[in-house]
């Protein structure tokens, strides 16, 4: 119980600081001059020579792509892979085939073994 007095006592400290702070923030405008927050910020703004950022959309976003879900690598697929590998198809073949991504079958045959080491 002891903790739970602990973590409400500072609770308490935060929301005190957050209204201490929220305080001396609206006060700002007006201890500089300006007639409302918005011309303080705007000022801000102008006077860092930066534009608020945008919410960052990510390369797949940005192209309307949305990416494909991650492929469920089970037993019976890797039991594919190698028979693919054993009847000489190529890595990009057994990926299209199978659906899952050419890096995913590369490391599929590495685990088992199935690649030349780097000579």
């Amino acid at each position: 119980m002891d903790t739970l007095k602990r973590i409400a006592t500072y609770k308490n400290r935060i929301a005190a600081l957050e209204g201490k702070l929220f305080g001396e923030l609206s006060k700002l405008p007006g201890k500089y001059g300006f007639s409302s927050a918005e011309d303080f910020i705007a000022a801000v703004r102008q006077a860092t020579g930066k534009a608020p950022k945008a919410a960052k959309v990510s390369k797949a976003g940005k192209r309307g792509r949305k990416r494909k879900p991650r492929a469920k690598i089970t037993d019976a697929t890797r039991a594919k892979v190698k028979s693919m590998v054993g009847a000489k198809k190529t890595s990009a073949a057994i990926a299209a085939e199978l659906d899952i991504s050419v890096p995913t079958v590369q490391n599929i045959k590495k685990a088992m073994g199935l690649v030349k080491a780097r000579g």
